[in-house]
């Protein structure tokens, strides 16, 4: 069985060059760090460094190990901030991450109501676009996480992680208000293959390629923010249109801006998760829920 700190000290010679450079990065003595790579030696039973003069290199052995310290290391950590993350939701601490959109609509009213119900209940805000949300799910550093996605587009789920299904949100296209289209209930994609685009984060900018190769034309992408505020001010300046979630609607500062219904119709599907074995807990259960009625709600609007 390998022990851990002499891995960790390994990858950390590894990574720094020098039994000297790792001593110092780790805060031990270098006899210590020697002390600790001979004792992973005799664990696995192969030298994992040799010398070539002044230099040291890793052996066949090393070079096994270094590719997979990283791993390990790596679950080692998300192991122990999930444990962290167990004790925390024990205590009625909840962290959440939802992309920028849900931060700005559903996130509010779900808190709300469960702080209103709940008071001894404390909820932890982070704002991450998917797919790092469910990275930040798995690697322990949020409870519950929202993401979105596309038809078509759908990543394989991890077996550790459940889904819970919370909306589907139309897309829009949002228009300075003296656009000629502005007036129309829907416009229809094809007619604005002339104009030029502000384009959102990845996976928006990816579905909204698209949606545009189906309609028949390649969009003249002029601009690129993730940031909704800045994306309504490039719109109502005339820099450019945009495709966005209805979600948006909900909060458009501009009065310049004014979006209709797109067609031919798309949604995205809006989505919350846990791990698996955090889903009993109370708190997530309070969390869920809250986000589940708010999203009904705003679906039968």
């Amino acid at each position: 069985m390998l022990d851990s700190r002499h891995i960790r000290t390994f990858h950390e010679v590894v990574s720094t060059g020098s039994y000297t450079a790792a001593a110092r990065s780790l805060g031990y003595t270098q006899p210590a760090v020697t002390q600790q790579i001979r004792a992973l030696e005799r664990e696995t039973g192969v030298p994992l460094f040799t010398r070539d003069g002044r230099r040291m290199r890793l052996t066949e052995a090393g070079e096994t190990l270094a590719r997979h310290a990283e791993v390990i290391l790596g679950n080692l950590g998300a192991a122990q901030q999930q444990l962290q993350a167990l004790a925390r939701l024990r205590a009625g601490r909840v962290r959440v991450c939802a992309f920028p959109s849900a931060n700005a609509t559903l996130i509010p009213d779900a808190m709300a109501r469960l702080l209103a119900d709940h008071p001894g209940v404390r909820v932890e805000l982070l704002e991450a676009e998917p797919p790092e949300s469910l990275h930040k799910l798995l690697a322990g550093e949020c409870d519950v996480a929202l993401s979105f996605s596309y038809p078509g587009m759908r990543a394989e789920l991890p077996s550790e992680l459940v889904e819970i299904p919370l909306m589907e949100d139309p897309l829009t296209v949002l228009l300075p208000v003296g656009h000629p289209l502005a007036r129309r209930h829907a416009v229809r994609l094809a007619e604005l293959a002339q104009a030029r685009w502000i384009a959102g984060c990845a996976r928006c900018r990816a579905n909204f390629l698209h949606i545009c190769a189906e309609a028949g034309f390649d969009p003249d992408i002029v601009f690129t923010t993730d940031d909704n505020l800045a994306l309504q001010s490039l719109v109502a300046a005339g820099v450019g249109l945009a495709v966005a979630p209805s979600l948006v609607l909900s909060f458009l500062c501009h009065r310049k801006v004014t979006g209709r219904v797109l067609e031919p119709h798309t949604r995205r599907q809006v989505c919350a998760y846990v791990l698996r074995e955090h889903l009993p807990l109370p708190a997530t259960e309070l969390v869920l829920e809250g986000l589940r009625s708010v999203a009904a709600a705003r679906v039968g609007c």
